[in-house]
């Protein structure tokens, strides 16, 4: 299946710091990737070019066929690096502009934390997925919260012809089922898994969480069936 695809079905994304700050970065990727984590986006925009080229490309290795892997933000170096997709943040200019820098098999997200976001990155021809952040944060609600999780959904739902969304966060194993319940049928994570002390344990629990979720969703079926070419 193609990186667009693959994209598609993902339900489950990890968002790592550099190695110097989240241990030993390829062993945590391995073990999240063996657990069911479709993506993982490294966000080290502090970090130089070169420090963000050789985490990246070292994920590119772990992550082989069985994930998707994802830079932030930096689209100068996103070809050296390898990656599949890269996210441009809320104050990255307009994406047909930095599509210029990156080769078209790069797939371009973008971060939403309010609702004219959502509904600029759902118009955007060259947005292929978006995130809803922070859900979460130290003090409860986050800046987006469930509501703008609760209108993408309506936006955005699960099925062939809507753009995939993250719910992220704060998201973890103790609120999944709340964000869930908000709508969202894709999450992406950060302590949950690396600060776990069973990264591996840890992503299965999640996407076992998403997976039931999707069971139960009416355009899921529809979905897996265009992927497939059904």
């Amino acid at each position: 299946m193609g990186v667009a695809t693959r994209l598609k079905l993902a339900k489950l994304m990890l968002i790592t710091g550099s190695r110097r700050h989240s241990g030993d970065l390829v062993e945590i990727a391995r073990a999240a990737i063996t657990g069911g984590v479709d993506i993982i986006q490294l966000r080290a925009s502090l970090e130089t070019a070169a420090i963000q080229i050789s985490d990246l490309v070292a994920l590119r290795q772990v992550a082989g066929d069985s994930g998707l892997v994802s830079g932030y933000g930096n689209a100068e170096y996103a070809d050296a690096a390898r990656v599949d997709l890269l996210q441009l943040s809320a104050l990255d200019g307009p994406a047909a502009e930095k599509r210029g820098f990156v080769a078209p098999s790069i797939l371009l997200g973008r971060s939403c934390h309010a609702a004219a976001q959502v509904d600029a990155a759902i118009a955007d021809p060259e947005i292929a997925f978006f995130t809803i952040s922070p859900v979460y944060n130290s003090t409860g609600t986050g800046e987006a919260g469930l509501e703008l999780v609760r209108y993408a959904a309506a936006k955005a739902p699960l099925g062939p012809q809507s753009k995939p969304w993250f719910a992220v966060g704060g998201v973890g194993e103790h609120n999944v089922d709340e964000v869930l319940q908000a709508g969202a049928r894709r999450i992406g994570v950060t302590r949950a898994v690396l600060d776990a002390h069973d990264p591996m344990r840890a992503a299965t629990t999640l996407r076992d969480r998403l997976t039931e979720a999707w069971t139960v969703d009416p355009g899921s079926e529809e979905l897996v069936l265009s992927a497939f070419g059904g």
